[in-house]
């Protein structure tokens, strides 16, 4: 079965994210290997990140993670001060973050003469878009533009901060940003949630012409060859955060003419 969104699928943004992470990427390089030949590769690059995940989201995201919540009603621990004195209760609950480290996956194009990085892909992750991983992202971004290398940066995740601000168009669901190797304005792709993921531009270098990377069909094979609709239930609202009114019913509207609900 395939998706039945034209572009990004938001219930993909939930306990799923991690599988579809590392399988876009793999998939994304696969897409690439047969057009970089003879002069680049396409390799997968892996590094960690630390995350402190907010309790909401460990079910969501992180779904292996064991979260132990006081049983109802349960009594503060008994001071040992003496029957004269009586406990204070606390007078608010505060959540607490859950410090975890998360594996992400970068696609890098290689130079295969110098063996040298030419173009690094990031498919953003919740954990890049809140701190402390956000901070992270922004000194790697930040090395890689000062090294001259090119930036493709996809962003399928609706929760979190962007690095960036679009002055023209509105505020997008996703959003694609390529910078190229010293130029100083880059190219976006706003993207809603009824939008189709784009053809983007993959840059070599000059001057060998930029090499078609088909978004859409890499979320489609992957989405195909792992079954993600056999565990999705899309009766269900899509994880947060919450959609718009229209956003809600155009949602509906698709599922209930894919007789999903």
């Amino acid at each position: 079965m395939h998706s039945p969104f034209p572009g990004m699928d938001p219930y993909l943004e939930g306990y799923l994210w991690a599988d579809v992470h590392q399988s876009l990427a793999g998939q994304i390089k696969r897409q690439l290997t047969p057009l970089l030949r003879p002069r680049y590769v396409a390799r997968l690059a892996v590094y960690f990140v630390n995350d402190n995940a907010p309790p909401n989201e460990i079910g969501i995201m992180y779904p292996d993670v064991e979260v132990v919540w006081p049983p109802p009603g349960k009594k503060l621990a008994e001071s040992n001060a003496g029957p004269s004195l009586a406990l204070t209760p606390p007078t608010l609950n505060l959540p607490v973050a859950i410090p975890l480290e998360v594996q992400l996956t970068s696609v890098h194009v290689i130079d295969v003469a110098k063996n040298e990085l030419v173009t690094s892909i990031e498919i953003l992750s919740p954990a890049n878009k809140r701190e402390p991983g956000l901070s992270a992202y922004r000194q790697k971004r930040s090395e890689l533009i000062r090294a001259g290398v090119h930036l493709l940066e996809i962003d399928l995740i609706r929760r979190g901060s962007r690095e960036w601000v679009c002055e023209g168009p509105p505020e997008a669901a996703y959003l694609v940003v390529l910078t190229r190797s010293r130029h100083v304005q880059a190219d976006a792709w706003a993207l809603s949630l009824q939008t189709s993921l784009p053809v983007l531009p993959v840059p070599l270098r000059a001057p060998d012409p930029d090499v078609l990377l088909d978004l859409s069909a890499s979320l489609a094979v992957i989405y195909d060859d792992s079954d993600y609709h056999r565990t999705l239930d899309y009766r269900l609202p899509p994880p947060e955060p919450k959609l718009t009114a229209a956003e809600s019913q155009w949602i509906d509207s698709l599922l209930r003419a894919a007789n999903l609900r």
